[in-house]
This record gives C-alpha cells, structure tokens and sequence, in this order.
C-alpha cells in the first residue's frame, strides 16, 4: 500500500470550520482551492469591527451580491467609513475569489483596526482562513498566532492553526494545538479528526484511531473522521474496512471534499499495489 493512498487526509475548506490538510512528509502538501464558492463567516455576535446601519447593510450584501458589497464598502470607506468598511471590503474580496487581498487587507485591519482585542483576533482568524485560502500556510500560521495571543484558548483558533502547521508538515507543532483545542472542548469533532491526522503522520496509527472512534461516537456520519478511519483501517490492512468507509462518504455526503478524495482513494485500491 503506497504513500499517496495512505496519506490522503480530507478535511474540508473552512469558510465556517476547516481547511485542506496534509498528506504524508515525502509528498507535496495537498492543493488549495484558487477561489472560495462562498464568503467568510459574517463576525459573530460579539465581537464586531463596527456598530452602524451602514455595517449590516454592507455585510447583508455580501452573500448575494459580493460586487455591490465592495463597491457600497469603498463609497463608504471614502466617506469616511473607517474599520466597518475595510472589514466589509476585505470580506467582499473574499467573496469575489480574491483571497490574497482579502488576507492582506484583514490582517493590515487586525494590527490597526480600533476596535478590543476580542475583535481583532476575530479579523486574524479571518485573515489566516483568507491565507489558506490564498495557498499561503506560512501567512496563515502567522495570523492565528497573531489572533491566539489575544485569545488563547480559543479552541476553533487553535485547530485552524492545526491546519496551517499540518500543511508545512509540522506535524508535532498541528498535534500542540490540536491537543489543546481536544483539551477546550472534547466534543469537537474536527480538532478529534486533525488530532488523529497528525497522530498518524508521527506514525502512532493506534492513538490516532482512538481519537477517530471517538469523533465517530460523537458524529457518527462525519465524512472526514471516516475518510481518516479508512485510511488507518487501509494501514492495519484491513482494505474491506477501508474501502467500506470511503464508500460510505462517497454514497452518504457526494458533494463532500472527503467524498473528492474518498473516491481518488477507492481508485487507487482498486489500481492495485502498483498504481498506489
């Protein structure tokens, strides 16, 4: 069983929850989407970077309309908009599959912005997504340092910088954080799935099914912890188990990134060992 089906690991493009991760040390690390289908996650309730009609009027824009929420961002900017309106365009730029502005304009907002500390390192967070999405884990990685600083237990924060670390193939650094994030919140399902990644990646397959059982026990019907199963089911050579579980997330969530690459791994088994 080769490298390239045993190291596959999909954990979805966090607009509200994860990012493309990591195959194994010997490979290049697996490829970013070039735009987003969707915008980030609107600021929650608290923290927000302003408090206007013209900030909920330009947010509510973004999902249907990212061109006019951009061009209502920079009329108001001009206007002397401030902190809303940056925030506001960085998000429509986002929308518009620019995530390389958007993560630069985030991040500028992040360190210069007026609003508390809790805001800001929402607006990191964002921008470390926004870098992710650029293709830019070193950038990523930067900005939710940035945004940990201010909110260190924040267990979301650590398993996106998880991602970040998992994509540089610093794996004992994304297990750090993923640990961390388990330790916050036990029943979160995707600190669990990227624990049991980096688990395997530092060839230590049997804590990492501990952890994949358990996210199951939690979710029993979550793609990427039974994409992640079959890949540890494909190492202890159970290939029937494995094939299984990939089979369950391509019937069972099609329209899935772990349905993407639970159907390249099913191809391959099916190659053969010369094909893997």
């Amino acid at each position: 069983m080769g490298k390239a089906l045993a190291g596959t690991v999909a954990l979805a493009l966090v607009l509200a929850g994860g990012l493309w991760w990591a195959r194994p040390p010997e490979a290049p690390p697996a490829p970013v989407p070039e735009a987003a289908e969707e915008v980030l996650p609107l600021p929650p309730e608290p923290p927000r970077m302003a408090d206007s009609p013209d900030y909920e009027e330009c947010l509510g824009k973004l999902r249907d309309d990212a061109q006019g929420a951009l061009a209502f961002a920079e009329a108001w900017e001009a206007q002397g908009g401030g902190d809303g309106a940056r925030h506001c365009s960085a998000l429509a730029l986002l929308g518009l599959g620019e995530a390389e502005r958007a993560a630069g304009r985030l991040e500028a907002l992040g360190k210069a912005g007026r609003a508390g500390a809790a805001a800001r390192a929402a607006v990191f967070g964002q921008a470390g997504q926004a870098w992710m999405m650029a293709g830019q884990p070193v950038r990523a990685h930067g900005a939710f340092t940035l945004a940990l600083a201010s909110t260190p237990n924040d267990p979301e924060l650590l398993v996106d910088r998880a991602i970040a670390a998992g994509t540089l193939h610093r794996f004992a650094d994304a297990l750090a954080d993923a640990d961390r994030a388990v330790a916050l919140d036990g029943q979160r399902v995707e600190a669990l799935v990227f624990r049991a990644a980096a688990l395997r990646l530092l060839e230590r397959p049997q804590e990492a099914m501990r952890d994949i059982e358990r996210a199951l026990a939690i979710e029993p019907g979550s793609p990427e912890a039974l994409l992640e199963r079959g890949i540890l089911r494909q190492l202890g050579g159970d290939e029937a188990g494995a094939r299984a579980d990939w089979e369950s997330v391509v019937v069972n969530s099609p329209d899935s990134a772990a349905a993407d690459l639970a159907e390249q791994n099913l191809a391959l088994n099916a190659a053969g060992p010369a094909r893997r």
